[in-house]
């Protein structure tokens, strides 16, 4: 399948700079099956979801993982986008020529790293140092990383701190926010509660390797990255009760439901899971566990982009895309957002 079957013309204008203030007054645009397009605001939630669906969320925290420094003369950008250990993260680095193995590398705040070793993608494992645990250094030296088609038009700023912060976000571990549950407010939450829909939580650290381009012209060449996820076995479980019950399994974001399709046997049960993931998920994917999805609007060309036509249709999303961009829907990040749900009846 080629990458270019899932581009599209996006006017720049449509990108979002801001969330929606209320975050939960964002529009909605819900896709269901074959009946025509909804557009309706995350606040209407409570009247299009039934008692007894379950929203599972992700409650990874995104850590300030951006940071600037020198290594000598030469400035040096650092995105970290994966932990290896405690001290050791994997990171993206701006102007790596001027990078050898081994070399320090100066941050602010009196925070430093050593560039212990240049990885075959090309980015660095890094060794925090000092005996400060490395999340302390980072919110002291460090920026949130805005995905880059808005730190491109803008600087990241105070409000970013609490904006690209979920609600639910408890889990140190991400580099970038699981957007679709930027949405959701404690109004929000209180009416999802009083029509009987249940939530659940799992973790995924969501890593910058998810803003890295498609640069294969055929899908089954690309290489999609790994990024760290768990469900603990209590989760798992009553994620299982609810299905069997006959309520929909509704993910909200596409990492929740790259996570609980890695989770799923054959048979559609979810296990317990802890590690790596990198499943991509392309149309012929037959999905196992979910049964809807929220998730914002992604980029032309984009992984996410293929998932969301896997689960609805090419040509079902390539439509609503159409409709989204005439009607003036917000994109990405800070964003407005899209309820999926194949089968509606």
């Amino acid at each position: 399948m080629l990458v270019s079957d899932f581009d599209f013309d996006l006017p720049p204008e449509l990108i979002a700079l801001r969330p929606a203030r209320p975050r939960d007054t964002a529009r909605l645009l819900v896709v269901t099956g074959d009946r025509d397009l909804a557009d309706r605001t995350v606040l209407d939630l409570p009247g299009i979801l039934r008692a007894g669906d379950v929203l599972v969320f992700n409650d990874t925290r995104v850590i300030p993982a951006q940071l600037e420094g020198r290594r000598g003369d030469a400035r040096i950008g650092a995105t970290l986008h994966k932990r290896i250990d405690l001290r050791r993260w994997q990171a993206f680095i701006r102007n790596a020529k001027r990078v050898k193995e081994g070399d320090r590398i100066t941050f602010a705040a009196d925070v430093s790293a050593i560039a212990e070793e240049r990885r075959p993608d090309g980015s660095f494992l890094l060794g925090f140092e000092g005996e400060e645990p490395v999340e302390v250094l980072l919110e002291r030296a460090g920026r949130m990383p805005l995905p880059p088609y808005i730190a491109g038009k803008r600087e990241t700023d105070a409000a970013d701190r609490e904006d690209y912060q979920t609600m639910f976000a408890r889990e140190d571990g991400a580099v970038a926010a699981p957007t679709a549950a930027l949405h959701f407010t404690d109004r929000l939450i209180a009416s999802l509660d009083e029509v009987g829909v249940k939530r659940e939580m799992l973790t995924l650290h969501v890593g910058a390797g998810t803003f890295l381009p498609v640069k294969a012209q055929d899908t089954a060449d690309h290489v999609m990255h790994a990024e760290w996820g768990r469900i603990d076995g209590a989760t798992a479980e009553r994620l299982n009760d609810i299905r069997s019950d006959g309520g929909r399994l509704i993910a909200v974001g596409t990492t929740s439901l790259r996570l609980l399709e890695s989770a799923a046997r054959p048979d559609g049960r979810i296990a317990q899971f802890a590690g790596d993931t990198e499943i991509f998920i392309t149309p012929g994917y037959r999905f196992r566990a979910v049964d809807g999805l929220m998730t914002n609007f992604h980029l032309p060309r984009s992984t996410l982009m293929m998932l969301v036509s896997a689960m609805m249709g090419r040509d079902r999303m390539m439509a609503a895309y159409a409709h989204a961009i005439a009607a003036g829907y917000r994109f990405y990040s800070y964003g407005d957002s899209s309820l999926l749900i194949p089968d509606d009846d």
